[in-house]
């Protein structure tokens, strides 16, 4: 899949400077364009927030994108989106989305630590395509996963060692969720995020994940990883009580939208290789009904 000619870091021209409306305006249809497991902002958010997550998210978003599906040279693009975060820091941004990501990190005093690492993964994409251990994978995902949680952490106005460790848990709970969702999909791009450990361990194959081959030492592999995506989800739901309540339902969601991920590869028998589980509309609906009725009880 090619990314779009908007989704590339080109620098703007300096006529094109923006106002900050429009550029959280821009953040939000940009966030509200990708196709995601879950509602990334929803509507229990108080108001006064939601644009500072449409920034946020649209850095992640992008970066990823960047990573995953530019034409070119990709360490190269990265290294110049590092540039551009860097000057927008400095108050030189231009394009829309880091007019509106200079002001939230000013405005949410968000560490510039997260999003530096967030990049740093996309590069180790480019560079890193086996996991020997799952150690190895979880330092991964200290790049890939726990920076998006961190800013989000920030935003809400929380920045304690406590609340960032349960948060750390959530997040490499949902990117070991989302790995273990794609792997037909990763494949094909010549990445395997199983440990392969892990594979030896179980008596599987990288050549069965190529070839679509499932069998009953796939399965009982895969129901050990999803057992620990739903372990880490276990821990970090403590965090849910540790934030003020209105903003528990969307903190509660990335955790829900995450085993609900889990929920889908248990329904198709944990064969992830011949297709893309995917959580349905209907599982959506019930994640958005379940929320709002705890809201109402006040729970």
């Amino acid at each position: 899949m090619t990314a779009r000619s908007d989704e590339l870091p080109r620098r703007w021209p300096a006529e094109h400077v923006t106002t900050p409306r429009e550029a959280y305006i821009w953040c939000e249809r940009y966030a509200r364009r990708q196709d995601e497991n879950f509602t990334v902002v929803s509507r229990f958010l108080p108001r006064k927030l939601r644009r500072h997550f449409f920034a946020v998210y649209a850095f992640c978003r992008y970066t990823d994108n960047l990573g995953d599906e530019a034409e070119g040279d990709r360490l190269a693009l990265l290294d110049a989106w590092q540039s551009e975060f860097e000057d927008a820091l400095a108050g030189n941004a231009t394009r829309p989305l880091m007019v509106a990501l200079a002001r939230t990190i000013e405005r949410c005093q968000i560490p510039t630590d997260p999003f530096l690492r967030l990049i740093e993964a996309n590069r180790m994409d480019q560079r890193v395509t086996r996991f020997s251990t799952y150690d190895d994978l979880l330092e991964y995902c200290n790049y890939s996963a726990t920076p998006v949680g961190q800013m989000v952490l920030a935003v809400l106005g929380y920045h304690d060692a406590e609340r960032i460790a349960l948060s750390d848990a959530t997040c490499i709970g949902l990117q070991l969720a989302n790995f273990w969702q794609d792997l037909s999909v990763d494949i094909e791009e010549g990445r395997v995020y199983l440990p392969q450990e892990d594979l030896a361990r179980f008596g599987c194959s990288e050549d069965q994940i190529v070839d679509a081959r499932f069998d009953a030492n796939f399965e009982r592999l895969m129901r050990f990883e999803v057992q620990r995506a739903r372990d880490l989800f276990a821990q970090g739901s403590e965090l849910e009580a540790k934030v003020d309540r209105k903003v528990r339902t969307d903190i509660r969601l990335f955790r829900l939208g995450g085993e609900a991920i889990l929920d889908a590869i248990e329904a198709a028998g944990y064969d992830t290789l011949s297709a893309r589980p995917r959580v349905t509309r209907a599982a959506k609906a019930r994640l958005a009904l379940g929320n709002g009725v705890r809201i109402a009880l006040g729970i």
